[in-house]
């Protein structure tokens, strides 16, 4: 999966000052992400070469260190899909970060807290001023600001495990926002691994996301499951499938939720 980052590009990434106003293209991550993120043959999930994310650390430091230079007056003058776009891609980026400080020694984010120690608690980076944690960037700046009102962020932002939506082959932009957020959506729910619904049962078995984060469905929606009969005709499921589930007469169930390294193998 490995391949080679074209010498001009890594020069250019190399010498391009912070200074300079923040490329709101993301640049430096999508190349990261096209070179070292692909998707399985039903493009419904991604596997991450680790390793060569690590032989490019110094690209994604750079990377980092660019979106530490945001200060919060820069943000602010964002549009909310900038702001929105930001927040993802260095929630994703830190955690991509967060592993390569223990791989290959680990076969689980979760591994590198502890017993006592959240990986998603640890204030290890600097964003729009502050120390953060991964937890406070999700929480707090994503779901804790109420302008954005957008449950599909739980399918924009990756925790580096298989059972998590997809860690997308590009960035995350302003621009391309909505429709990278409907992607992301429908390739998730069209993953018989993590969503699955039994005609003969009446049972959605679906991601424990949907429970961890039923709320925000509630409060920027109708709920979970409207917003399971939404995308019912987008997912790869029969006919008979659908009708059933658009009568909303189906009931939830919530799949275990698979902590494994979200490597190539």
């Amino acid at each position: 999966m490995r391949k080679t980052l074209p010498a001009l590009f890594i020069a250019l990434l190399a010498s391009a000052p912070l200074s300079a106003a923040f490329d709101s293209s993301h640049s430096r991550w999508n190349e990261l992400l096209k070179q070292h993120v692909e998707w399985n043959a039903a493009g419904t999930a991604t596997s991450v070469d680790y390793s060569g994310f690590s032989k490019d650390r110094t690209l994604l430091n750079g990377y980092l260190n660019s979106l530490s230079s945001v200060s919060k007056q820069e943000y602010s003058k964002w549009t909310l899909n900038e702001q929105q776009a930001f927040l993802i891609n260095a929630y994703n980026a830190y955690t991509v970060e967060l592993v390569l400080t223990r791989y290959p020694r680990l076969s689980s984010i979760k591994e590198v807290g502890g017993i006592f120690s959240s990986p998603w608690k640890q204030n290890f980076f600097t964003l729009l001023g502050e120390k953060r944690s991964l937890d406070n960037v999700e929480h707090t700046l994503l779901r804790g600001d109420k302008r954005f009102r957008e449950p599909r962020i739980h399918f924009a932002v990756n925790c580096a495990s298989i059972g998590c939506p997809a860690l997308r082959d590009e960035a995350y932009t302003g621009a391309k926002l909505g429709i990278q957020f409907e992607d992301q959506t429908v390739r998730f729910l069209s993953d018989k691994t993590r969503n699955r619904f039994n005609l003969k049962t009446g049972h959605y078995n679906v991601s424990r996301i949907f429970d961890w984060y039923g709320d925000d469905f509630d409060r920027h929606g109708a709920g979970v499951k409207a917003f399971l009969v939404s995308y019912s005709g987008k997912t790869g499921l029969s006919r008979a499938e659908v009708a059933f589930i658009k009568n909303e007469s189906f009931k939830l169930a919530f799949l275990d939720y698979d902590w494994s390294l979200n490597t190539v193998r």
